[in-house]
């Protein structure tokens, strides 16, 4: 989940092709080139020399401290301030003040600001008791902790982006100048003592629920993503997607599509993975004969889809779970569906392109074989498979990350121990499978627990500024007030203020990475959308409250969240979208306007599953839970068809919205929708088939990839 974001491993090209025709690659000077312009975790400092060991050396050891804060538990009031307090630090060791300032040097007052940095945090902790003891706060105190907000806010900028900065402080001075602020975000105000006690001395604020999942067990899902890519899963993951969808119809589109949706489990940016996979689909796609915008928007599309894709989600899933409070499990299952009909969607559309466009798939004999790819490799999502089953079985989700980071390290050596039995068994030697060992070498385990705590940072300090919002919001109480300005603004209708909540997301999602969009979009958003539909939908939303009260609000999250992750490929910002317009050297507007047109499932699902929750399994049976999956799945080829306008022939207006509406009845839950539906959907294709029997018959090129 973390260490493809700050090194993207780009496959070596003879693993996916014949030596006299390679596939096409984009290389890692120019991989880094556009990961530092369009993902600012990864224009990070690169030192050489001492400071560079000594800088390592502090990652190694902040990842050592956070697993043993795992076995030895310290309290919250202790560890989310340390947390906080090194991530701070270790953030303008890292991080220049310009995004284009130099990286290879560390100057004497980041130094400085990184060393107070932490002594402001450290200070709480130092002092608790004295802090606790005392009936007010002294002068010096206020100025401690003020501090410490403006360091972590400045830390947050370097790293994460201006957007969530801004936010955060929006709300800081809604709370400061309450009285004189107009409409709904008015308040009785308070003042800057007042604010910097409830920011920094409780767990209301900057150490509120965010940094405490941060501290936990985000930090170890992501130290789990960064062991997991040193076992070499994201070229597994791309080896086995050509291996099931090379040599189909518009093969490398559909790589991409299986390959983002594999590398979501595992990546927390939908630029990194958009920049990832996206070296090498993306030209394959443009070789192949894909319009470079469609070639960059697939990927672009389809590595967003990842943040959705269970059962990571980018980190939201544990943090969903927290919030809402229900089990893990729930979060996942809740989340299949929904994801299952996005990457549909994507994986239709591309099809049809492609059969439009008459492209075929890459060569047979060039694609790696899928049993081989299995037999040599499967062992690397052993881990994978381990967290789901035992976050499934009710463990907390640190004891899973430990475990899924237990495999991960004793994978290889799993498979080298079976190879050693077999050798044995057969009288051969075990020494030279003893040396064909795959297992992590001691530099490897050093680099992943750095690549760790790096990643960590960008996550950790979004934690820490979305908690500077939750708490402005209730110091002021203004989440109440919000949702009531909105509703009136919709006038009453819920559509309309879905609608609105779906646009402010996509604002607020702009240039945020993945954890810290759903924590800003379910803080200010989601809110909103609980309570209107506990009073749109009084029945559908009392018999979940009734199972269950978190099951009330769980869709609302994901509402908000979905739409605020797309804001990666929605224009005027779409970071995903311009980087994969970067490597294809595309238009970047209209890669992200056909981005957009290719994710139409995140745009329409969140308004289906709102109205009903049974595509989330929530007070669902099995039985009408597979109906939906079936039938919702028919329903996106429809749209498909629509969207593309396209099946044997060119859809005409009419079949276009009779494709349109067949697919929209057939995502919505519901017997007599779905009969309408399909029966649309079957009148479409057979209307296409007679209309393609009565065209003449005009030979059509089939473009192949060049060297086949």
């Amino acid at each position: 989940m973390a260490e493809k974001r700050k090194n993207n491993h780009i496959p070596d090209p003879v693993h996916h092709g014949s030596d006299d025709h390679p596939l096409e690659v984009v290389d890692q000077e120019e991989i880094r080139e556009i990961m530092g312009k369009y993902d600012r975790e990864s224009a990070y400092r690169v030192l050489r020399g001492k400071r560079g060991l000594i800088l390592s050396a502090i990652c190694v050891l902040f990842s050592l401290f956070q697993l043993y804060s795992t076995w030895y538990i310290i309290p919250s009031t202790h560890m989310r301030p340390i947390h906080v307090g090194i991530v701070v630090m270790l953030a303008y060791f890292l991080y220049p003040a310009r995004r284009n300032g130099r990286k290879d040097t560390l100057p004497w007052y980041d130094l400085v600001l990184g060393l107070v940095s932490l002594a402001l945090f450290l200070y709480p902790v130092v002092y608790f008791a004295q802090i606790t003891r005392q009936n007010s706060l002294l002068p010096y105190q206020y100025l401690i902790g003020g501090l410490a907000i403006l360091v972590l806010a400045e830390a947050c900028r370097r790293v994460v982006g201006l957007p969530i900065v801004i936010i955060a402080t929006a709300f800081v001075l809604i709370g400061l100048f309450g009285r004189l602020m107009p409409g709904f975000v008015s308040n009785r105000g308070f003042t800057v003592n007042q604010i910097i006690k409830h920011l920094f001395y409780t767990q209301e604020g900057v150490f509120g629920t965010p940094i405490g999942a941060s501290s936990t067990f985000i930090f170890l899902f992501i130290l789990f993503g960064a062991f997991l890519e040193k076992t070499g899963v994201g070229e597994f993951f791309i080896d086995l997607s050509n291996a099931i969808a090379g040599n189909k119809r518009g093969g490398p589109a559909k790589v991409a599509v299986i390959t983002s949706a594999l590398e979501g489990t595992v990546s927390g940016s939908s630029v990194a993975n958009t920049v990832g996979s996206g070296s090498f689909t993306i030209p394959m796609m443009k070789r192949l004969g894909y319009r470079p915008e469609f070639a960059a928007a697939v990927e672009a599309a389809a590595s967003t889809g990842g943040q959705i894709m269970p059962p990571v989600m980018g980190a939201a899933a544990f943090l969903m779970a927290e919030s809402v409070g229900v089990p893990y499990s729930v979060v996942v299952k809740a989340a299949i569906i929904p994801a299952l009909l996005y990457f549909a969607g994507i994986y239709i559309v591309t099809d049809l392109e492609a059969k439009k466009q008459g492209l075929r798939g890459m060569d047979k004999n060039k694609m790696p074989r899928l049993l081989l790819v299995l037999k040599e490799r499967g062992h690397l999502i052993l881990p994978l498979v381990a967290i789901i089953y035992v976050l499934g079985a009710g463990f907390t989700p640190s004891i899973a990350a430990l475990i899924g980071i237990g495999i991960a390290l004793l994978g290889g050596y799993m498979k080298t121990f079976v190879q050693m039995i077999a050798a044995k068994a057969k009288g051969n030697p075990i020494k030279p499978v003893i040396k064909e060992s795959k297992g992590l070498r001691p530099r490897e385990y050093l680099e992943a627990l750095e690549a760790g705590a790096r990643s960590i940072l960008g996550v950790a300090l979004a934690c820490g500024v979305a908690g500077i919002i939750a708490g402005m919001i209730t110091l002021t109480g203004i989440g109440l007030k919000m949702g009531s300005g909105l509703t009136a603004l919709a006038g009453g209708s819920l559509i309309l203020l879905l609608v609105f909540t779906m646009i402010s997301s996509i604002i607020l999602g702009m240039g945020v990475p993945t954890t810290a969009n759903y924590l800003i979009t379910s803080t200010i958003m989601a809110p909103v959308v609980v309570r209107a539909l506990a009073a749109y939908l009084p029945d559908v939303y009392g018999a979940l409250d009734a199972l269950n009260p978190a099951f009330a609000i769980l869709p609302a999250h994901l509402f908000t969240f979905y739409f605020g992750i797309i804001a990666d490929i929605t224009p005027p910002v779409a970071l995903a979208a311009m980087a994969g317009a970067a490597i294809a050297k595309s238009d970047p507007l209209r890669t992200g306007i056909e981005a957009t047109r290719l994710a139409i499932a995140a745009f329409l699902v969140p308004y289906i599953f709102v109205y009903s929750p049974q595509m989330l399994m929530l007070n669902a049976q099995w039985y009408e839970i597979l109906q939906i999956a079936v039938t919702a799945l028919i329903g996106m080829f429809g749209i498909g068809m629509a969207v593309e306008k396209y099946y044997e022939s060119k859809l005409n207006i009419l079949q276009q919205l009779m494709a349109l509406a067949g697919g929209l009845l057939l995502i919505i839950p519901g017997l007599v929708t779905d009969l309408f539906g399909l029966a649309l959907i079957i009148l479409v294709v057979i209307w296409q088939k007679i209309q393609i029997k009565r065209t003449p018959v005009v030979p059509q090129e089939v473009r192949n990839p060049v060297g086949q």
